[in-house]
């Protein structure tokens, strides 16, 4: 099912790159595509007026059109999406230096904090502290935040500064996590 839609939709690009007119002004930007499609025998486009008729209305849409017009064929025509396998990359770099890699773990550089849970005492403590850790958040939106655990604090963090947050809340009476 899949093959046919693609064949469908080669050919009808095919019949629109023959069909739309060329511009007399200048050089085209595709250059490139021009002389692949002149070199190569472009097949006779179908003779259905009907077919022609679905052609033309899909060269006349936008490209946001397309999208979604394709979105809407792969779910009307249940059209599962098939990861093409990528190329396998070249090893330029000797067995032995692919060794050395794998003996020495690289060392994390970027965290991210994750609050995991807090003690019931210290509740109004860590809701002041979220606050005024994340700007722009309100007592209640923090109040909501601290009692949706688990939730990721701040992520991207240096490791220095990772571990004064932990330490930070820690000292409050949360648990806390570096991930």
């Amino acid at each position: 099912m899949a093959t046919r839609c693609s064949s469908a939709l080669r050919s009808f690009s095919r019949t629109c790159r023959a069909t739309r007119p060329r511009s007399l002004a200048g050089p085209s930007r595709c250059l490139a595509t021009e002389a692949a499609a002149s070199s190569s025998p472009a097949p006779p486009p179908p003779s259905d007026p009907k077919l022609n008729k679905i052609v033309d209305d899909i060269s006349n849409l936008t490209l946001l059109q397309a999208a979604d017009l394709v979105t809407l064929l792969k779910t009307r025509l249940n059209i599962q999406e098939i990861a093409m396998p990528a190329a396998a990359p070249v090893a330029a770099a000797p067995a032995a230096a692919e060794e050395t890699e794998a003996e020495k773990p690289k060392e994390k550089t970027v965290f991210n904090v994750k609050l995991e849970a807090f003690d019931a005492a210290a509740k109004p403590k860590i809701i002041r502290e979220v606050k005024a850790m994340v700007p722009n958040l309100t007592l209640i939106e923090a109040k909501k935040f601290v009692e949706s655990l688990p939730k990721v604090l701040k992520e991207g963090l240096s490791k220095e500064d990772a571990e004064k947050l932990q330490k930070t809340f820690t000292d409050l009476g949360a648990t806390v996590v570096l991930e």
